[in-house]
């Protein structure tokens, strides 16, 4: 199996949730707005205007709308990132849920 074939079925392992919530990046003491575009049990595609680059680490937090939900706080880090129209768009990798 090639390493494209591979990428593509690991892709299909994963349900992505389209999900367009509001999150907040936490950076080296800074903290980002952004929103969260899709999700899966393995990492997330932010949009941010913030320049980040492959390798930073960032803390991520989504609010939940509903108050008898707790909402997500995960450590993640980035591995690719885009230039769009709308402002970058990031690849995060989850590496711990807290």
């Amino acid at each position: 199996m090639s390493g494209n074939e591979r990428d593509y079925a690991e892709k299909r392992d994963f349900i992505r949730m389209r999900v367009d919530a509001d999150v907040s990046l936490i950076h080296a003491g800074q903290e980002i707005a952004g929103v969260c575009l899709d999700l899966s049990s393995s990492g997330m595609q932010v949009q941010a205007q913030h320049p980040f680059k492959v390798g930073d680490t960032l803390k991520v937090r989504i609010e939940s709308e509903h108050p008898a939900l707790k909402g997500l706080e995960a450590d993640t880090q980035v591995v690719w990132v885009r230039d769009e129209g709308d402002g970058k768009h990031l690849g995060l990798k989850i590496l711990k849920m807290h």
